[in-house]
């Protein structure tokens, strides 16, 4: 070396988030699903029901299957996630995930361009189920 290059310096090895945060996001997908259970049920009747309806549907049964179900889902992942943190919960959240963006997607696509993000929120939380699931995965081979 030259007296007048200077080294490269290294470059830092990707680091696994802390158990601070990833309590933390585990903790604001908790907050998000039981949060909209909550908000499902008690807006069932005239935000679940326009939005269905705006979509075409028309059955009541249905709308109130689809309703109930979503808030169903939502109140059991919120739960699973408290209570059994790790890779299952969070691939089961990003399944879940999958399918309730995908039957918004068939059933309203114009959600995508909500300006309150009602679909686009979705990718940043598959972003930390896939953190947090990869993670877990990770912890679950090195434990010993």
């Amino acid at each position: 070396m030259t007296r007048h290059e200077h080294p490269t310096p290294p470059v830092p090895a990707p680091t696994a988030p802390t158990a601070p945060s990833v309590r933390l996001l585990r903790a604001s997908l908790v907050a998000v699903w039981l949060g909209t259970a909550v908000v499902s049920a008690i807006t069932h009747r005239t935000q679940g029901e326009a939005l269905l309806r705006s979509a075409g549907l028309t059955d009541d049964a249905w709308i109130q299957a689809l309703i109930w179900g979503g808030a169903a889902a939502d109140l059991l992942m919120g739960i699973a996630l408290w209570r059994w943190p790790g890779r299952h919960s969070a691939w089961a959240a990003l399944a879940l995930m999958g399918v309730m963006t995908l039957t918004a997607t068939v059933l309203l696509p114009h959600l995508w361009l909500d300006p309150l993000g009602s679909l686009l929120k979705n990718l940043p939380i598959a972003a930390i189920l896939l953190v947090l699931g990869s993670q877990s995965a990770r912890n679950e081979e090195t434990a010993p």
